[in-house]
This record gives C-alpha cells, sequence and structure tokens, in this order.
C-alpha cells in the first residue's frame, strides 16, 4: 500500500516539568522542567501513523520548521502554556504538485493545517487530477472541495462551516465529522467510540486520518474505516505527549 501525505508539518515537544508555587513578580506560576520530548506533528504525524499501520508513504511537506513547544504539569498532566514558533511556511511549488499528479498512489492525503503551505487551488488542483483524496483542513470549505473522495474535519470546524455545509449537498457522501469522546458522525449517523482513560489528546486528528486511509484502501468500505480509525485514535489518547498507534 503507498500512500501520499501532503501538508503542513512540525516539531512536536513537550516540555513536562513541577509547578510547586506562584511566582512574586506577578500571577503566574513557575515551573520547573523535568524531561522533555519531540516527536513529528500534523502531516509528519499522519504519516508516521501510516508507517506504523505498514504502509509505504511518501511526503510532501513545508522545509522550514514550525515548532510548538507545550509546558505541561507532570502531576496533573495539565497544560499550563504552549509557545509556536515559525508558524507559518512558504506555499508548495509546481515540481511539487506536479510529482502528486503524475505518480500513482493507493491514496492521497492533504493535511492542511492552514499554515501557508497549500492554497484553496493548490488543493483543488490535486482534488481534479488525483483519484482516492482525502482532506484534513482547517479551511473554510468551499469549491475547492467538491472533488476529494472524503473530507474530515472536527466538530468545531463543522460550526465554522455550519451555514456552508448545506451549500455543498455532494459533502452528505464526504464528510466525516470527529467529535472526541462523543465518536463521530457520517451522513447523520453517530459512531461511537469506546470510552478510555484519557491522557493527551495532542495528534489525535493525525491519527484518525491515518487509520482512516489505511483501512479504506483496504476494504473500500468507508464504516468500517470510520471504526478502525476510532480504534486506532482511542490507543493514542491513553499515552503522553503526540503518539503513534
Amino acid at each position: 500500500m503507498k500512500i501520499l501525505v501532503i501538508g503542513d508539518s512540525c516539531t512536536d515537544i513537550f516540555i513536562y516539568g513541577e509547578i510547586d508555587r506562584i511566582c512574586p513578580e506577578a500571577p503566574v506560576p513557575v515551573f520547573k522542567p523535568i524531561r522533555e520530548t519531540k516527536n513529528d506533528g500534523m502531516a509528519k504525524n499522519v504519516k508516521s501513523n501510516l508507517e506504523a499501520l505498514g504502509c509505504e508513504v511518501d511526503i510532501i511537506t513545508n522545509p522550514n520548521d514550525i515548532k510548538k513547544t507545550r509546558y505541561v504539569d507532570d502531576k496533573s498532566n495539565q497544560m499550563v502554556m504552549r509557545v509556536d514558533e515559525h508558524d507559518y511556511c512558504e506555499e508548495v511549488n509546481n515540481d511539487m504538485l506536479k510529482y502528486v499528479v503524475d505518480n500513482k498512489f493507493d491514496a492521497i492525503i492533504i493535511s492542511d493545517y492552514c499554515k501557508g503551505f497549500l492554497l484553496e487551488e493548490d488543493i483543488q488542483y490535486i482534488c481534479d487530477n488525483c483519484d482516492n483524496v482525502f482532506i484534513d483542513t482547517k479551511k473554510q470549505l468551499g469549491d475547492w472541495i467538491k472533488n476529494a473522495n472524503f473530507v474530515k474535519i472536527n466538530h468545531l470546524e463543522h460550526q465554522k462551516n455550519f451555514y456552508i455545509i448545506p451549500n455543498y449537498p455532494e459533502l452528505e457522501d464526504k464528510l466525516i465529522v470527529t467529535q472526541g469522546k462523543n465518536g463521530c458522525i457520517y451522513k447523520g449517523k453517530v459512531y461511537p467510540t469506546k470510552e478510555v482513560p484519557v491522557k493527551d489528546v495532542s495528534g489525535a486528528g493525525d491519527t484518525f486520518l491515518a487509520g482512516l486511509v489505511f483501512d479504506y484502501v483496504k476494504s473500500n468500505d468507508i464504516e468500517s474505516a470510520i471504526t478502525f480509525a476510532q480504534e486506532c485514535t482511542t490507543k493514542v489518547v491513553q499515552k503522553h505527549g503526540v503518539s503513534t498507534i
């Protein structure tokens, strides 16, 4: 199984530490670092999950390193601050887009975190010229998603697009809305998820996307793919930080 992932990537850094007092200069906690983890995030996290499932994966992503650093209280597992660096990247170039359409893949995943790497017209070009395209986007939905096979958004993104979605009746067979612990919705049907102790939901959407595409390519059954994607997600949310299956 050969899959292409295209989209924005980052490095996810988690710094765990102790908080035992409030700063005397200002009403903020004093954070003492204990340990640090680093993982590939966003599109690269989708790639890592697909590779963990045994896929051959190509990736086209931004060369500059976007960094997301989260400071987490080790005792409560509560995030106290997030620092984002280099939060924007250059747009994909024509040679990269040509590579996408000139090569054969079992599926193409567009992991669009709206950091500037993919414009709407870039995504539409891929959808118009390729088969089996799955989109996960932070952008406001529009004409550019019409020829995608499936579009996955979360419940907050669904709220943002609530008044737009009725304008695109073709989305009825394509739109998958994840809802965290409440499962996900596809064609009006709720797919419940198994209740598990949650440690961190960072990157869970990437894992869902990877599991969805992996199972769909195998089964050609979107309901089976949704169920498998949720099983994958329940595994990673029980781990600290951004994790793979």
